[in-house]
């Protein structure tokens, strides 16, 4: 079934269940990394609860690739994969850590373990892409030259709502929603590296395995968020993914709301 180009992971009674988009819904499938996907005979239809559609162990960001960044090297950063949530769960806000800004971005998702890839090794390697929200506390950013303290709050990674197999990365649309209201937009062709160059760069310095999740860049597409916004991260041909925005000392209840509101 190699045609398939969407795999996601979804909300059951029995669990979370692999996925892939088969003749008009989604139906279950057995390992969405092998190199065939073979289908379990499970039928959802189209009304699915979108989790994460990967559970990465390591999720890199990368600095210096906006645009006009290509003087200087590549540098990555670290997110805890607890940062990591899917459609509808909320970005949680610290009082305590300022201003914070959405990020729209294009994410890889790796399909294999791969080390010391070249270039032409890098296709085979990655599963696919998806949206990423690469949410940033800024204000943390000139307190932390490791960007801990900007990258790592709570519902900080949101990703979704399903990995493209088979999308070509280099001019993809990014739209910043909040709220209803387009605020920034941006391409990845804006982007000083490539994922290409990105993947041979960052598996120069360690492993990446399957499900791991590399965040490329906000091309420009990076707006602030509050208490109670609703914010979208639209990528063409990729889909849309959208989560509310909650404080951190919020009664719980009223963010499991936020979600349910949003389904």
């Amino acid at each position: 079934m190699s045609s398939i180009d969407r795999v996601a992971r979804i909300a059951t009674r029995s669990g979370p269940v692999a996925v892939a988009f088969s003749d008009g819904e989604w139906a279950g499938i057995h390992d969405p990394y092998a190199d065939r996907l073979t289908l379990t005979g499970e039928r959802f239809g189209m009304d699915v609860e979108f989790l994460a559609p990967c559970e990465p162990r390591v999720i890199l960001g990368m600095a210096h690739n906006g645009p006009g960044d290509r003087h200087l090297p590549p540098q990555a950063f670290t997110k805890s994969a607890r940062t990591a949530v899917g459609p509808g769960e909320a970005i949680l806000l610290d009082s305590a850590a300022g201003i914070v800004n959405a990020e729209g971005e294009l994410a890889v998702v790796m399909r294999r373990s791969s080390r010391h890839l070249a270039a032409d090794d890098v296709a085979e390697a990655i599963l696919g892409f998806t949206v990423a929200n690469d949410v940033t506390a800024i204000e943390q950013v000139s307190l932390d030259s490791m960007m801990t303290q900007a990258k790592n709050g709570d519902g900080f990674t949101p990703l979704g709502p399903w990995i493209h197999r088979g999308l070509d990365p280099h001019d993809v649309a990014i739209d910043v929603i909040v709220n209803g209201e387009r605020r920034v937009s941006g391409s990845t062709s804006d982007l000083s590296y490539g994922v290409v160059e990105l993947i041979v760069y960052l598996t120069s310095i360690m492993t990446l395995g399957p499900g791991d999740v590399v965040l490329t860049g906000a091309p420009g597409t990076m707006t602030p968020i509050s208490d109670g916004d609703e914010v979208s991260i639209a990528l063409d041909g990729l889909g849309v993914l959208t989560n509310p925005v909650a404080s951190l000392r919020k009664d719980p209840m009223a963010m499991h709301e936020a979600k349910v509101a949003l389904r």
